[in-house]
């Protein structure tokens, strides 16, 4: 166990809920520390229910390839929590994050406050002293009340929003909306994905109410695919652009977000192009060619090909559904979909999403290792059944994937339902970059 192991450790004992969405406790430690929040670099701030990390990843790529430094933070973690805190590019060291951890445990005096908003003081810390740039911050969950929410911003980025997190942002898409558009800050503009109407109207009024100019997705600027290539279109004219590094018809328009907001800021349409093409972003619709699950398909003989994608709600399961239909389905080919997901999610709305697009898939139930809140396989296997999907459980992915390269059909493999379960399957990659 590593130094900042331990501190992580001890953090998680400080307040009896794992989330307790309050910015008070957050502006008590912020102000022990000496305020780091006010000393940070340009600042994009970014919230919404999809594609908050794969728009990051386009503008951080987007800002490198016009010679900007970038820091950027994000959550969850895949694999090991420092990918969280990248510094101009590069993943946090060990040194310099128990570092500041034992810093800010210090500093809060054992007062309660959440695992996430005490790491968010350690990362405002770490930006707030290392030379960048631009800072892309990416919100935990919600917005309004989240721990990032403590900044001051050049602008605001709003990815696609759905229905996640009902527990703790509201029980529709117009309360979550207004839960999202909490980080629209006065003159500040947003720029927002193109969202289902019910929240784009909640995402008006905020932006109406703050006097922040708002550039809508579809409306101020759209983005698509044409001939294989993207397509960017808004009131200063049209771009045509290669096709986005990251797989799946919804990066178009993530992508998209991207670039609204890159012009916003004066980036040039040559570092868009580059950078479009260049992002990565593991785990999300990544194909793997490496790592032990590939080696075990490929020594049973299997040629196919194996995906990865950590998306776990409707809205992500719909994203997927619709690039399995265009890349296998269309061609009358059957996809084998190796599902893990927690029991906070809603795995039947999961499963519907692929009914209602007609995805010919067999699905493979599997726990999440080292989840206590994992859906149990033959749990899920009901749920899918009430999509008409017939399934079988497995006692772990290993299993699973043995009994698919058995069939020596060499039919594609997706693993999906978790950004855990995306996050195991990823633990033998390189981890130096996030």
């Amino acid at each position: 166990m590593t130094s900042s192991d331990i501190v992580l450790e001890r953090l998680l004992a400080l307040h009896p809920k794992l989330i307790d969405l309050s910015l008070d406790r957050m502006h008590r430690l912020l102000d022990a520390l000496g305020n780091p929040e006010r000393k940070l670099p340009k600042t994009i701030h970014i919230a919404g229910t999809n594609g908050k990390g794969s728009t990051q990843a386009f503008l951080r790529a987007i800002l490198e390839a016009d010679g900007f430094s970038v820091h950027t933070y994000t959550s969850p973690h895949l694999v090991k929590f420092h990918e969280r805190i990248s510094l101009t590019g590069e993943m946090i060291s060990e040194a310099l994050l128990a570092e500041l951890l034992a810093e800010c445990e210090e500093a809060n005096a054992g007062a309660p406050i959440t695992f996430f908003e005490i790491t968010t003081a350690a990362a405002l810390l770490a930006f707030s002293r290392h030379t960048a740039d631009w800072l892309i911050l990416e919100v935990g969950l919600g917005g309004r009340l989240d721990a990032t929410n403590v900044i001051e911003s050049n602008v605001s980025v709003i990815t696609p929003i759905g229905i996640d997190h009902q527990e703790f942002l509201g029980p529709d898409l117009a309360a979550i909306a207004f839960e999202k558009a909490g980080i629209i800050q006065k003159d500040v503009p947003v720029i927002c994905a193109p969202q289902r109407e019910e929240a784009q109207r909640v995402i008006a009024a905020q932006a109406e109410a703050q006097k922040a100019p708002l550039y809508l997705g579809g409306q101020a600027w759209q983005s698509y695919e044409s001939h294989g290539r993207l397509t960017f279109e808004s009131e200063t004219g049209l771009l045509d652009l290669d096709p986005p590094s990251l797989n799946g018809p919804h990066q178009f328009i993530n992508a998209g977000t991207a670039i609204a907001t890159a012009l916003q800021i004066g980036i040039s349409a040559e570092a868009i192009n580059r950078g479009v093409s260049s992002a990565t972003w593991p785990g999300r619709l990544q194909r793997l060619q490496e790592g032990q699950l590939y080696t075990r398909l490929q020594r049973a003989g299997w040629t196919g090909e194996l995906w990865l994608d950590g998306g776990h709600n409707e809205a992500a399961a719909q994203m997927l559904a619709h690039w399995a239909v265009k890349r296998y389905t269309q061609q009358n080919a059957s996809i084998n979909i190796i599902c893990g997901m927690l029991n906070t999610k809603a795995a039947d709305l999961f499963f519907q999403a692929f009914s209602i697009n007609n995805v010919n898939a067999c699905f493979h139930m599997v726990p999440i290792p080292h989840q206590e809140n994992s859906y149990l396989p033959k749990d899920l296997q009901n749920l899918a059944a009430q999509s008409g999907y017939a399934s079988r459980a497995y006692q772990n992915i290993e299993v699973a994937l043995d009994a698919i390269a058995s069939k020596g059909d060499n039919a594609p493999v997706l693993i999906c339902g978790s950004l855990y379960l995306a996050g195991w399957v990823l633990r033998d990659f390189p981890q130096s970059k996030t």
